[in-house]
């Protein structure tokens, strides 16, 4: 991703190396996709022409993982912590997040590939995981059936989780919050998207809204107000 600053020499022979294959007519999906997203062969391409396809590498010039995200664009589309320490796939779905807003604009190497925008460019829709599953080749999992509501609900496991935890209690509890319209996958892990379920619920349920999972906001997601 590029701002108008000098990569470093390395990375800049590498696109040199890319462009001159391009011009000696190697094809990396340089085409119009027709599909809404572009397709997994042009991220490919893109990650290759950034990183060489390294999604923990830290340049050391201020840019970060497969995409070479920059802290304040990685955090404009919702990342935390820096880029290179996130996994594969969050990488993957911050760069489709970033490609709605902006398009293609951010990085250099898609002018230098000449990648084009789709209908999805700065469509300024917000993806899901879902959506951003093949981009790394990852088949979406088939939505869970949310656990049952009560009397089945399971026991609170006797732990307030907070940010940063994973646990198996918080699959249940994410994929119990599929049922009031979230899109969790059931990583289990207690990051941003399942704090501000936590906050929702505690909200529409009258509970303090600390973003701790306790045992009052654990029986609202079964036995309380769906959240708005």
């Amino acid at each position: 991703m590029h701002t108008g600053r000098v990569r470093a020499a390395a990375r800049g022979i590498g696109k040199l190396l890319l462009v001159a294959a391009a011009a000696l007519g190697a094809q990396v999906a340089l085409a119009v996709p027709t599909a809404a997203d572009p397709p997994a062969d042009t991220w490919a391409a893109l990650r290759m022409c950034e990183s060489t396809n390294r999604y923990g590498v830290n340049t050391g010039t201020g840019y970060y993982g497969a995409y070479q995200f920059d802290l304040p664009t990685w955090r404009s589309v919702g990342g935390s912590g820096r880029p290179d320490q996130a996994s594969p796939a969050e990488q993957d779905y911050r760069a489709l997040y970033l490609y709605r807003m902006r398009g293609w604009q951010p990085w250099e190497c898609a002018g230098m590939l000449g990648l084009r925008n789709d209908s999805d460019a700065r469509s300024k829709v917000k993806p899901s995981y879902r959506d951003s599953a093949y981009i790394g080749g990852r088949v979406p999992a088939q939505p869970a059936p949310a656990p049952p509501a009560a009397p089945g609900r399971p026991a609170w496991p006797g732990v307030v989780y907070a940010y940063g935890d994973c646990a198996p209690a918080l699959r249940t509890f994410q994929l119990r919050m599929n049922a009031f319209g979230y899109d969790f996958q059931g990583t289990g892990c207690y990051y941003g998207e399942t704090r501000q379920a936590v906050l929702d619920l505690q909200r529409a349920n009258g509970i303090r809204d600390s973003g701790r999972l306790g045992p009052k906001t654990w029986k609202a997601a079964w036995e309380g107000t769906a959240p708005r």
